[in-house]
């Protein structure tokens, strides 16, 4: 729906096809933010729990590569602009937001891509991962909300509402925070 909607947008006419494609991207994006967390928390049907982690992986690949085309694309459009937000002097209010949730985006692949070659634990890696999503889903929230574009207001406002909402639920159902020891514990003992 919020593709449809900027697709729409008047506003498109006075843009040149780089800069549209990096601002879609970044719709994709944050499309996606809707999708990784009811990914890992197996709330989508037809999903095992395996396959859920797998696509999860693959969708997080793929918010990295929108990302990237967001980014690339804004930098080959307005170089300075992007310029400014990178080094957090851009006057515009949601250019930090954006910055900080795509560095943490970046930090998780990294992360990601290296934590069993560092020896990760997997609580450490599912604290990490979701304090860096923490960071993500409110830094890209805040930054869709404060540009005034191409998407449209209402339905840039649901997906927003959605991703946070989505992302909190899952946290909270899986009690990320919590030893798996004590919640295996906990639900033995009310069999």
């Amino acid at each position: 729906m919020p593709i449809a909607a900027a697709a729409a947008s008047p506003l498109l006419e006075w843009r040149d096809p780089v800069y549209i494609l990096a601002g879609f991207a970044g719709i994709i994006a944050l499309g996606l933010m809707l999708v990784q967390p009811l990914l890992i928390a197996g709330y989508l049907p037809g999903l095992s729990a395996y396959r859920g982690r797998r696509v999860h992986l693959w969708t997080g690949g793929a918010l990295v590569v929108a990302v990237v085309i967001h980014v690339g694309g804004l930098w080959i459009t307005s170089p300075p602009d992007m310029i400014d937000a990178l080094l957090f002097s851009s006057p515009t209010p949601f250019s930090p937001w954006g910055v900080i949730a795509m560095w943490a985006i970046f930090a998780v692949a990294v992360f990601a891509a290296l934590r069993r070659r560092l020896g990760v634990r997997p609580r450490t890696w599912r604290i990490a991962h979701t304090l860096l999503a923490i960071v993500i889903v409110v830094g890209s929230v805040v930054h869709g909300i404060l540009i005034e574009g191409t998407m449209e207001t209402v339905s840039k406002a649901v997906l927003c509402a959605l991703v946070l909402a989505a992302t909190i639920k899952v946290m909270t159902d899986l009690q990320v925070w919590r030893k798996r020891a004590k919640l295996r514990e906990e639900s033995i003992a009310r069999r």
